[in-house]
């Protein structure tokens, strides 16, 4: 027997078990007694369909109602008004209740109560409401209740669905209700995240790849996870609470555009009008069947809409596994990954549909059967649309080996054309490479010349600072020169002391030969050499120290054996270019820095702290023929940075310059200097040095006002 007989024999016995168990069950009342507990509403439901639904509650209680033996009951989908009756006696310590209807799918329900003779009616509820018009603010349809401790009650409840109408219903106190409700909200908020993640991760690989089958999966997520959340009440009461027309059509719209949705995805991801044309019209037909279904929603017909979209739902899931099947048998691994997915969601679909027939117990796991399939069938197409990655870069890494084949045959003909041009182009060129090796010679003869004016230009530089650092040396030099003769005299002190313990005598007056020392020490005055020394030594090593930074800053600013770009804080740049220049500062010239922490910049170190020097010793030069100068004047540097580059300011207060000067400043060999001042080339080498790092220099001027360079240069060289 096939695995198929065997589930059909197996529904068909189940069906026949629960036929007659309905017939033999009696009526019942349920009774609540643990108020730490919630009541399942089963086994004591009676229920009547009016099919006229003009029956009034006052008819309906004279009516008979049939006894349904279901724990949970299951009425189908109907256009008839239906009509619960149970009764429930209250044996616990707390009249205060809750009645909770768990389907939120219900168009309208309206509870009554039958307490000694009279009848009490609820708010009339449902999704022609809004949403903050219930009683309680829950997607499903809860109503507060009072039965007197030890009293029995009897309970009406009117339903109009154009969905399946199954009815979880339960009681229990507003508290252990509320914490059952939390539990719900809990999972159905993993599911949700789960979801929004998915959606998120293929978003961001479809951003990545560009591949638009991402797009349509994500659309396909979006609207799979948006029918859980209408079929569980929380898009209408998250989503459109205001809006009771999207609350009644979402119950079609949504499983419509989830259906349609579906299709596209599989005809995009499984390549089908390529893979299978014929199937793909199929496919298309199923579509065009959609839209019939929504015409007949939109005309007022929903029992039949609803039914079409089931069916269509149904047949059009065995046909999307069969096109699948048909596709994987050619080999295609995507076709393989969605058959497995949809397989596994399918078989959950039909334990629902089990569970809306009672073949099924209703519990926590079969309520959330589909969400838990969705979960899976969309996790396994995550890992399909990843493989189908995979295959892509297997393919391109195969095309691009082919075409490297390709590349390198062609390299062969192309070289073998060229060693015959080149033998062409020598006999043709001979003459011309005598020609052109005059001008080589007199290019370098001037590449040279260049070269040594530049370094020339350096070296005056260089010579300039000569003095001021011999002379910046020699002070902390001489500093440790002169405190080395009375360090002498105090250690030799010291060693008379030593020298005096040493030639104590144990076998003599131990007392007075150590009273004779302390004599000696007073005398020396011991204390006023300890401190001396101290006072030494600290000098000594404070012109230490001064000499090494200036040794430092020198070393930085040459860095003459660094001839490659490496990445450089232009702040010490800076710092070690002022200690070089301090000693030729006048004293009214002011220098006021502002800083400002920079990331490293790719550049050539030497050059750029010529670059530094030049500007600097301009800005000194400037102030220092300035005509009428001031008490004290001012050399302002600054550093920004920006997205990409960084910003470096040397400003003067010196006289400024014309608009003709400024024109020719950056010109070799131009300058303002008298004869035998200067080369004319500093500012010519500023330029090309920036120019070199792609960066540039602009000169802000003013007569009489001074003038401000500033330079702009990149991170990073490209």
């Amino acid at each position: 027997m096939t695995l198929f007989k065997k589930v059909f024999f197996l529904l068909i016995a189940l069906s026949i078990h629960t036929v007659l168990t309905c017939s033999a069950a009696q009526d019942s009342t349920l009774v609540f007694k643990d108020d730490n507990k919630i009541l399942r509403v089963e086994n004591g439901i009676s229920v009547f369909k009016d099919p006229s639904k003009t029956l009034t509650i006052n008819e309906i209680i004279h009516r008979k109602f049939e006894y349904l033996n279901q724990k949970v009951p299951n009425l189908g989908i109907t256009s008839d008004k239906i009509w619960i009756k149970f009764t429930v006696e209250n044996q616990s310590q707390v009249e205060s209740l809750m009645l909770v209807v768990a389907q939120p799918a219900i168009d309208s329900i309206t509870l009554y109560r039958l307490e000694q003779h009279k009848l009490y009616a609820s708010s009339k509820l449902g999704k022609f409401k809004s949403f903050h018009e219930r009683l309680v603010n829950n997607p499903n349809y809860i109503f507060p209740i009072k039965i007197p401790k030890s009293g029995k009650e009897t309970f009406y409840i009117s339903i109009n669905s154009t969905d399946q109408i199954q009815l979880p219903i339960s009681l229990g106190t507003p508290k252990v209700v509320l914490v059952n409700d939390n539990n719900k909200n809990i999972l159905f908020g993993i599911y949700a995240g789960i979801i929004i993640i998915m959606i998120l991760y293929n978003l961001f690989i479809s951003f990545t790849i560009k591949d638009p089958s991402y797009i349509y999966y994500i659309i396909y997520i979006f609207f799979v996870g948006l029918t859980q959340a209408t079929f569980q009440g929380y898009a209408f009461k998250f989503l459109w609470p205001d809006s009771p027309w999207l609350a009644i059509n979402s119950s079609f719209l949504v499983p419509f555009f989830s259906g349609i949705t579906t299709a596209l995805f599989l005809k995009r991801f499984l390549q089908t009008k390529v893979q299978t044309p014929k199937l793909h019209i199929g496919i298309d037909i199923f579509v065009a069947c959609y839209f019939i279904a929504m015409g007949l929603w939109f005309s007022g017909r929903h029992i039949d809409s609803i039914k079409c979209l089931q069916t269509l739902a149904l047949f059009g899931s065995l046909y999307f596994l069969y096109v699948a099947n048909v596709i994987r048998r050619k080999g295609s691994r995507p076709a393989l990954f969605f058959l497995i997915a949809y397989t596994i969601f399918l078989l959950c679909v039909v334990i629902f549909v089990l569970r809306n027939f009672n073949l099924i117990e209703y519990n926590l796991f079969t309520s959330y059967i589909l969400e838990i399939g969705s979960v899976i069938q969309i996790t396994l197409l995550s890992f399909a649309l990843a493989d189908k990655i995979n295959v892509y870069r297997r393919d391109k890494e195969q095309s691009q080996e082919q075409a490297l084949q390709i590349s390198k045959e062609n390299e062969r003909l192309i070289r073998e054309q060229n060693i015959e041009l080149e033998i062409q182009v020598n006999r043709r060129t001979e003459e011309l490479q005598n020609s052109n090796a005059t001008l080589n010679l007199t290019l370098k003869e001037l590449k040279e010349a260049q070269s040594q004016l530049v370094d020339a230009e350096k070296m005056a530089g260089l010579g300039q600072l000569t003095a001021g650092i011999a002379h910046e040396i020699n002070n902390p030099i001489n500093f440790v020169t002169s405190n080395i003769k009375p360090l002498g005299l105090d250690i030799n002190d010291l060693y008379d002391v030593i020298q005096k313990y040493e030639e104590l005598d144990p076998s003599s007056d131990i007392p007075e030969q150590i009273a004779a020392i302390d004599r000696f020490k007073k005398q020396i005055d011991i204390d006023f050499i300890k401190t001396e020394i101290n006072s030494l030594l600290s000098g000594i090593g404070e012109g230490a120290k001064r000499t090494a930074e200036i040794i430092r800053s020198l070393k930085n600013f040459s860095r003459l054996d660094e001839s490659d770009t490496k990445p450089v804080d232009l702040n010490e740049g800076l710092e070690s270019t002022l200690v070089l220049v301090r000693s030729t500062l006048p004293p009214y010239i002011n220098i006021v820095k502002d800083l400002q922490p920079l990331p490293l910049v790719e550049c050539l170190p030497g050059k750029i702290n010529q670059v530094f020097m030049n500007l600097i010793t301009n800005a000194i030069h400037a102030l220092k023929v300035k005509e009428n100068p001031a008490s004290e004047e001012y050399i302002y540097i600054s550093t920004t940075a920006g997205d990409n580059h960084v910003k470096i300011s040397i400003k003067d207060t010196g006289s400024g310059m014309t608009d003709e000067i400024k024109q020719k400043i950056f010109e070799p060999f131009f300058t303002t200097k008298q004869v035998g001042e200067g080369t004319g080339l500093g500012l010519s080498i500023v330029f090309s040095i920036i120019e070199k790092h792609k960066g540039h220099i602009d000169v802000v001027t003013k007569v009489n006002l001074g003038t401000e360079f500033i330079i702009t240069l990149p991170l990073n060289i490209q």
